[in-house]
């Protein structure tokens, strides 16, 4: 029964993005000045099937019941879980992204201060600079 019930969620799943590909072909077309009818009917074909599979779904007793935006305010999921029972301190989850390239390393940049004071310069190029700024 659940085999049976899982197959029919998993058909259902699949058609509704076969769906939404169809409704953005058509929204192209339609933006194109094109004939979007054979693309319609074929919509409009994946709708019943999709009403037949719902039927079945719900026969077998997998119905999902749908919140109202009320019920849906109401109900409060990120409240459970988020302090620990343990007593242990509360962590935010860790986030999911690329890492870095494995045949690259991080590159460390030593940032240093400018030097309020600078000592005068042994060559000619930055000897006048300096003499400026201690004189001062």
């Amino acid at each position: 029964m659940d085999n049976k019930l899982n197959e029919i969620r998993r058909k259902i799943r699949f058609l509704r993005a076969e769906m939404l590909g169809a409704e953005d072909n058509i929204r192209k077309q339609v933006n194109r000045d094109e004939d979007c009818s054979e693309a319609a009917v074929h919509l409009m074909s994946m709708r019943v099937v999709m009403l037949g599979l719902i039927g079945e779904r719900n026969r077998l007793g997998g119905e999902e019941r749908l919140l109202n935006v009320d019920e849906r305010l109401k109900l409060d999921v990120r409240a459970a879980g988020r302090k620990p029972a343990n007593g242990a301190p509360m962590r935010f989850p860790a986030k999911a992204g690329p890492g870095p390239d494995p045949g690259w390393g991080a590159v460390g940049v030593r940032k240093t201060r400018p030097i309020k004071h600078p000592e005068p310069r042994s060559d000619s190029i930055g000897t006048e600079k300096a003499r400026v700024r201690r004189e001062r």
